[in-house]
């Protein structure tokens, strides 16, 4: 059950996932969290960085979708933004949304991957389904009470991740 919460990489941020290699290893489509993976929780605007880079990757040809617990308006003001789908309400770490996501972009589960801040929604859903996992270190701000609660969880399993990389 615990090789269920390892992501099959850490990237410190989205600026160090190495795109190339999602290529080599056939991902063609990126399933995002928002939350705290591209924009603060206590935020609306997505940070112009991380935007030229979200572009950057869709000009690359890859796939993009997002997938978040949080509520449509939430969920459509960046997929207006940007102009790619999202599902709202996934209700992650079940794998219901993330089936969602993969219908609207016609992609297979061994070709996409997904990119989140939290290893018992995220991750664990990703790997439920049998995704390309992708922890990111969350990004700076205010969290969701039960965030927080997750995020001490948390610091245990990546302490065990970090003397276990392998599992």
């Amino acid at each position: 059950m615990l090789s269920k919460l390892y992501p099959k990489q850490y990237a410190h941020s989205l600026f160090d996932i190495n795109l190339n290699d999602l290529k080599k290893q056939g991902i063609k489509a990126i399933l995002f969290d928002i939350d705290n993976t591209l924009i603060p929780w206590d935020s609306k605007d997505l940070d112009p960085k991380i935007e030229k880079w979200f572009r950057g990757l869709i000009h690359d040809g890859f796939k993009v979708c997002f997938v978040s617990n949080n509520d449509e308006k939430r969920v459509s003001a960046l997929t207006g933004s940007l102009q790619v789908p999202g599902v709202h309400k996934a209700g992650k770490p079940r794998r219901k949304g993330l089936r969602r996501a993969l219908g609207l972009l016609g992609t297979g589960i061994e070709e996409t991957a997904l990119v989140g801040d939290q290893v018992f929604t995220d991750v664990l859903a990703g790997n439920r389904l049998g995704l390309y996992t992708i922890l990111v270190a969350p990004l700076a701000g205010k969290e969701f009470i039960g965030t927080r609660v997750n995020r001490k969880l948390e610091k245990l399993v990546l302490g065990h991740i970090k003397k276990h990389p392998t599992k």
